[in-house]
Order: C-alpha cells, then structure tokens, then sequence
C-alpha cells in the first residue's frame, strides 16, 4: 500500500491517477473537514468518484489518525505544502512541524521509505523562506532513520500548475506593461508535471534512489524573461516588460495579498527566481528513465484556448485555503 499526503494538491493529483494507471494500492490522506464536504456530493477528483484510491480521512496534524493511515504501508508519498499559498507561519507548520508528524507516523507504523519534493537551491541557511524551510525539511527526513528519498525539481508546470499559469495571469493583470523582477537574466529548469510523476512512479522500484537527495529537471534551461515572453507569445498577449528591484514587487506583492483574497503571486513565488535554479540536463533520464518534453512545445497544447483575464478574476476573489492537512 502507498500514501499520499497533500493529494489534492497539484503534484498530488497527478501522482495519485499516475500510480492507479499501473495497478498501485493507493490511500490518501484527506482532511476530515474535506471528506464531509463531498459527503452529498461528487468528489473533484476522477480517482476518488470512482473508488479507486481509498479516502483516509486524517491530518498530518493528528498523531492518532496518522498512525491509523499508516498502517500496511510501504511508502509515503510526502507532498503536503504550503509553498504556492501560504506565509511564513503556515510554510513553518505545514512543512516543518507536518513532516515531523509523517516521520513520527512513519516510524511507528514501520513504513519502508518517504519520498518527498523540494526545491533546487533548498538550504537550511538560506535567506529565502521557501528555500529555507525546504532546506530544513531535507535534513527532518534526512535524520529520521526511514529510508527516504528527495527529488530536488524545477519549476514545475502543467495545465492546472502555480507557477507559469499564475505567470500568464499577472500577464493580464495590466494591459500595457508586464513588472518583471530584475533583468529576469536567472535560469531556471522548467519540469513538466507528467514528467515529474513518472519520474515519483519510477524510484518505487528503484534501489539506486533511496537514501539520495537527487537534483531534476526538465530538458532546456530557460531565463525568467524567457518564460515570460514565451508565455505571452504562446497567449498572444503582448506586453512592455518593465524591470522593478526584486525587493519592491516583494512589497508590491505583499500589499496585493493584502488587498485582494489571494493574488497570482506570493512572496514566496520569487524565491524560485533569486538565483539559477538548474539541474544537470541528463539527471532525470539518468537517475529515473524519464525523457523530458521541451517547454514551449508543451505550452502551445492548452495556453492558447484559456482565458486568463477571466481566471485572473476568479482566482483574486477565490478564498485563500487554509491550514486543513
């Protein structure tokens, strides 16, 4: 049996339909809050409508629960996170003190491995709170006494990502100029979602990738200016790209979230664009089998039929989740 905690996240969703797709045993851990939501109703996600995952409910923040969940399973797909919406706080207890409880569970239960996502540039020192916390995680799971496994990615992207439809978003928040931070000269590694799970799916089997913290990405380096004059090329939204210091869009950033519900961009959103964040091009093939799909080539299948002035609307105004895992 396989766990999957933070399920119902982006990464999660697809691990999930992934791992049903080979005949894998599946449960996951749903907050009892979200389970009595769609008691009377169709759940959102294909693989939970349909029975073939088995619905836990249960917190990482229930120690009782937790252990309950555990029991029978061999691996623990650790993907809860706060990173794409959260502050600081919620980053410190979601990640930090919610992967203590999975260790503690994991412990407990006996469970054979955790795999778990951070970030490339992940570092306990780091002056960035997103790398910072990711970098603190490494070391929880590095010094809990499971078998683990660490997949250092890019950034990744897919029709339903955070990172570069949320960038298409803010593209259309102002019709004439696009704030870019800096000169947009960092390099980043895009990785595509259904790379990244097969890339998960894959170190199941494989005895080279436990106890090992592994740098992925995708299969071209591209600059943060890049990818935002891709993302308009592929959109057809033309834009005056107009650097701003990286500390004032922090500030700018910060008071949108202030003013609106939520906003296409946090804080820690521009902690993935403070410095390059590559891996080696071959790492993914290499450590996992997995040949990545270029960039735009996989942009230009579903960007040009959205309508993202209509999602930026619908995405300022939607509620901020909260600490529910």
């Amino acid at each position: 049996m396989i766990i999957v905690t933070g399920a119902m996240g982006f990464v999660g969703r697809h691990l999930v339909a992934q791992l049903l797709r080979s005949g894998n045993p599946v449960r996951v851990l749903v907050p009892p809050t979200i389970v009595a939501r769609y008691q009377r109703r169709h759940y959102p996600w294909p693989w939970a409508e349909a029975g073939e995952a088995e619905i836990f409910p249960g917190s990482i923040f229930h120690a009782e629960s937790l252990f309950q969940a555990m029991q029978g399973v061999h691996t623990v797909y650790h993907l809860a996170s706060a990173q794409w919406w959260g502050s600081r706080h919620d980053l410190e207890q979601i990640d930090l003190i919610g992967t203590r409880q999975i260790i503690a569970g994991a412990r407990a239960a006996r469970v054979g491995r955790i795999i778990t996502l951070s970030h490339l540039g992940a570092e306990p020192s780091s002056a960035y709170p997103l790398l910072r916390v990711k970098g603190q995680v490494e070391e929880l799971i590095r010094s809990s006494g499971v078998a683990y496994t660490i997949f250092r990615c890019g950034v990744v992207f897919g029709p339903d990502d955070y990172f570069v439809n949320n960038l298409a978003m803010l593209v259309r928040a102002n019709p004439i100029f696009f704030f870019q931070p800096g000169h947009g000269e960092h390099l980043l590694n895009p990785l595509y979602i259904h790379n990244l799970v097969a890339a998960l799916e894959a170190s199941l089997e494989s005895l080279g990738l436990v106890d090992v913290t592994v740098d992925i990405g995708g299969g071209e380096y591209v600059s943060f200016n890049e990818m935002t004059r891709t993302v308009m090329r592929v959109t057809h939204a033309k834009r005056v790209i107009f650097p701003l210091p990286p500390y004032f869009l922090r500030w700018l950033t910060g008071v949108a979230n202030v003013v609106f519900p939520r906003w296409p961009a946090t804080k820690q959103w521009f902690d993935l664009m403070a410095g390059h964040r590559t891996a080696r091009l071959g790492n993914l093939y290499e450590y996992t089998g997995v040949r990545p799909v270029r960039f735009e080539d996989t942009l230009v299948t579903y960007m040009p039929q959205r309508r993202y002035s209509l999602e930026l609307l619908r995405f300022m105004f939607r509620r901020r989740p909260g600490i529910r895992f």
